[in-house]
């Protein structure tokens, strides 16, 4: 592996500052202590596909929960898999789950690409998310001229288009530093992708969406989760909507309180979304998952 630049030094300095935040290393820790016991499971010797399956439906029907969108898990499992058409007519919230199906979907596709090409796969996931919407030239790039974004109001106005690209630029470096070294650990990572997403809100529709996938692509890209079985999202609507809201807008304030304030509830999340992994895990060693 190669030095790391002096760019990517100087930024590595800047990332690991925020890991001594209060309580940030210590949640991090415990969030890769879940994530291994998870790895070890039992049922994961041999039939991880099945178990990461059902952990995409839960991941689906947590993230469109989170847009406001909330069905039965076994009516998202019903329609991932097949065994339900999709209604040929979507009201709002069938759409925002079709958005958050699809993106879930596309998340296992782009591990591969997120730590190398993170703005490629920030587009693919868009495009996943968001066609449920509509069609046009909006999709898979991020806005431009006065193109507006109505989502996540709570986190403050929406950023200019300008300003979006500087900062999407500014995550590709911090993917492919954190990527390269060992120094920051993978959880903090993912939280500050998942915030900065959700934070400029750099596309028309499915801001949501995409920082959600796009944290579970990391936290499986990054080997925190190499196995795809653990459910972040889960974690975050474990731990409420209001609170999940609440360290996101913290974290657009841009202090440090903030930002620690949602590291450590975002490390928080993953730690919920392991143990939500050992509950499937538990269910496919027992033949509960068909």
């Amino acid at each position: 592996m190669p030095d790391p630049t002096p760019a990517q030094t100087a930024l590595l300095d800047q990332l690991a500052a925020l890991t001594e935040l209060p309580d940030v290393r210590e949640r991090a820790e415990a969030a890769r202590e879940a994530c291994t016991r998870l790895r070890f499971h039992e049922a994961l010797r041999r039939r991880i596909p099945e178990a990461a399956a059902e952990s995409r439906v839960r991941g689906a029907q947590a993230s469109a929960a989170l847009d406001g969108a909330e069905f039965p898990v076994e009516l998202v499992r019903e329609l991932m898999s097949g065994a339900r058409e999709w209604p040929s007519e979507l009201d709002p919230g069938l759409r925002t789950l079709k958005g958050a199906v699809a993106a879930t979907a596309e998340s296992e596709r782009v591990v591969a690409l997120v730590r190398t090409a993170p703005l490629q796969a920030l587009a693919r996931l868009h495009v996943a998310a968001a066609a449920p919407v509509g069609t046009g030239d909006w999709l898979g790039r991020p806005r431009v001229g006065d193109e507006d974004c109505t989502e996540l109001v709570d986190l403050g106005p929406v950023p200019a288009p300008a300003v979006v690209a500087a900062r999407l630029a500014s995550l590709s470096e911090v993917i492919a530093a954190a990527a390269g070294s060992n120094r920051i650990p993978a959880a903090v990572v993912a939280a500050l992708v998942h915030a900065e997403v959700a934070a400029i809100r750099p596309f028309v529709h499915g801001n949501g969406l995409v920082a959600r996938a796009m944290e579970r692509a990391l936290v499986q890209a990054l080997g925190l989760d190499p196995t795809g079985v653990a459910v972040p999202e889960a974690g975050h609507v474990a731990g409420g909507g209001p609170a999940y809201l609440g360290s996101l807008t913290a974290y657009a304030r841009g202090d440090a309180r903030g930002v620690g304030l949602w590291l450590g509830q975002a490390e928080e999340a993953l730690v919920r979304g392991a143990a939500e992994g050992e509950r499937i895990s538990d269910a496919v060693r027992a033949g509960r998952l068909t």
